[in-house]
């Protein structure tokens, strides 16, 4: 067993450094130490670049067609509590009653 952190690509233990990187050895991929922490947590930012976390609150910086319905979520429209989920749509909320999956470059932290 290695005593370097396992491949973020194939979860493989038996990593090696080479100069100031790591190599996996069974999918080639290279990385550095100082990246290896910041993949494990990633990092949701609104549209002006601030960190978000669950339960911060947010407002929309543009006007939002749901899709499904007529409903527009109107610029400045204040969201609190909201969760953040990986995938395309990052942030997960509700809206006067509705939930709803959006995306974190249409906000900026309240």
């Amino acid at each position: 067993m290695s005593e370097f952190p396992a491949c973020p690509s194939c979860n493989e233990n038996m990593t090696y450094p080479d100069g100031d990187h790591l190599v996996c050895p069974m999918c080639g991929h290279e990385w550095s130490e100082d990246t290896a922490d910041s993949q494990s947590a990633p990092q949701y930012r609104d549209a002006h670049g601030t960190p978000l976390q669950d339960g911060d609150t947010v407002t929309l910086i543009k006007d939002l067609k749901v899709k499904g319905s007529s409903t527009v979520l109107k610029m400045g429209t204040r969201i609190s509590n909201i969760r953040l989920v990986e995938g395309d749509h990052d942030v997960d909320c509700r809206v006067d009653g509705q939930k709803l999956l959006l995306k974190s470059c249409f906000m900026k932290k309240a």
